[in-house]
């Protein structure tokens, strides 16, 4: 019976590790490496996109349906695939993505802001220059004795047109001859000063004359004060010229007749009977070339007469 006895034979097996010579911890190694190279990637793509760029692929995300309906920033409306790398063959010829139509909104209405910005800042430094010359032409009336002593005709202010220069009559000191549109001498000093003081600006004039109410005998169908009103505001345009003016700079003449009274209270003050000069300024200056159409236009309110082709004739007794 004992020799049926086998002997129990066990087997261990023993597993040798690979120690410093196995190569899991590199597989591990590589996908950290993997890891972090996506991280910072993304980082990098998040801080280089715009975020209106952000806001747009977060919404795509949450309604991608609606998003890619309505286009916009980040939601594949580019015209290329990647930025400055040419056309995208897949756009239509003459479509037009929402994206660009934004693009396009957002520039022109910067255009316009930086267009009203550089408008006004060049309105207020032409108001500052046109008040300097009124300072200036003021000054001069004060150390010119020729010009002094006519100081009470002459009324400077700023209005919306530019710089207004007005040359009143007074009762016993008139501009003109009775009726007539021959300048009195002091009337030509006068006219001489201010000419030679507006060439320190580049601005057009515009002159005007006007009447009181006093009304002709012979009525609107003959000699009236539209042609008298023409007539010296054109005599004084000449006599601006004369006085050194650059004649390219005036824009209009007109005569005004007695439509726009100095004096309301008093239709026939002496103080109605005028010539206005106004150095206009950008903004009444382009106004007046649209209404006209062209520069040195030079014309004559009411009835439309050109004050250059107007022949002064003697107007009836009474003519003021």
């Amino acid at each position: 019976m004992s020799d049926d006895v086998r002997p129990i034979v066990i087997k261990r097996v023993k597993k040798v590790t690979g120690g410093h010579h196995g190569g899991a911890w590199k597989i591990a190694y590589a996908d950290f490496v993997t890891a972090m190279m996506a991280f910072f990637l993304l980082m990098w793509l998040l801080g280089s996109t715009a975020s209106g760029d952000l806001k747009g692929i977060a919404d795509y995300f949450q309604n991608p349906l609606k998003i890619a309906s309505q286009g916009g920033s980040g939601t594949g409306d580019s015209s290329s695939v990647l930025k400055g790398g040419g056309k995208d063959l897949t756009r239509a010829a003459g479509q037009v993505k929402g994206g660009d139509i934004d693009a396009k909104s957002k520039t022109v209405n910067l255009r316009e802001t930086n267009a009203e910005a550089a408008r006004k800042a060049f309105e207020e430094r032409e108001k500052v220059m046109l008040g300097q010359l009124k300072q200036n032409i003021e000054k001069l009336i004060e150390s010119n004795p020729a010009l002094k002593q006519f100081k009470s005709q002459l009324l400077l202010d700023i209005t919306s047109e530019g710089l207004r220069i007005q040359i009143v009559d007074e009762q016993n000191r008139p501009m003109f001859d009775t009726s007539s549109a021959e300048l009195k001498p002091h009337t030509r000093v006068i006219l001489h000063e201010i000419g030679k003081a507006l060439n320190a600006v580049p601005n057009k004039v515009s002159l005007s004359g006007h009447t009181d109410a006093a009304q002709f005998s012979g009525g609107d169908k003959g000699f009236s004060n539209w042609e008298l009103s023409a007539n010296r505001a054109n005599a004084s345009r000449r006599e601006l010229i004369a006085g050194g003016m650059d004649e390219h700079k005036v824009l209009r003449v007109v005569g005004l007749a007695s439509t726009v009274l100095f004096d309301k209270n008093d239709p026939l003050s002496s103080i109605n009977r005028r010539i206005s000069v106004i150095v206009l300024n950008r903004r009444a200056e382009e106004s007046l070339l649209q209404e006209d159409g062209k520069a040195d236009a030079v014309e004559v309110g009411g009835d439309g007469v050109d004050a250059n082709a107007m022949v002064p004739q003697p107007p009836p007794a009474g003519a003021r």
